[in-house]
């Protein structure tokens, strides 16, 4: 589903952030709303949040939002960096990172985030 802007000569198309469920391709919000290098918490359908990044080079990653270190959901507010060339989110409360790919934690081997995939249309 791709949303229309109304412009002084018309409309144009306007690109939408897709994660994808297991009911198929949600719709979160307009691509042009995602700041490189910071990120955003989404509420889902089933009523979880993800966290959802746009790196600097444009690259879209999501994540589940509550780290499961400290409980509350705020890895949306993390910092984005690379660790042997993986892209990752640093939590901002205890600090541990989490590959933005597969959703390792990259300090304990034992935890896992959900991560999604992510499509604009």
């Amino acid at each position: 589903m791709t949303s229309r802007t109304a412009t002084a000569f018309g409309t144009r198309a306007v690109a939408s952030v897709q994660l994808r469920l297991e009911e198929g391709w949600f719709t979160l919000c307009p691509a042009e709303r995602l700041l490189p290098g910071r990120g955003v918490a989404a509420l889902l359908p089933d009523g979880r949040q993800v966290a959802l990044f746009r790196d600097r080079t444009g690259r879209l990653y999501a994540v589940d939002n509550r780290d499961p270190f400290s409980g509350a959901a705020v890895l949306s507010r993390g910092l984005l960096g690379h660790a042997s060339g993986r892209p990752f989110v640093a939590s901002p409360l205890l600090k541990q990172r989490f590959d933005l790919e597969s959703g390792h934690c990259l300090d304990d081997d034992t935890v896992i985030l959900t991560s999604y995939d992510v499509r604009v249309r």
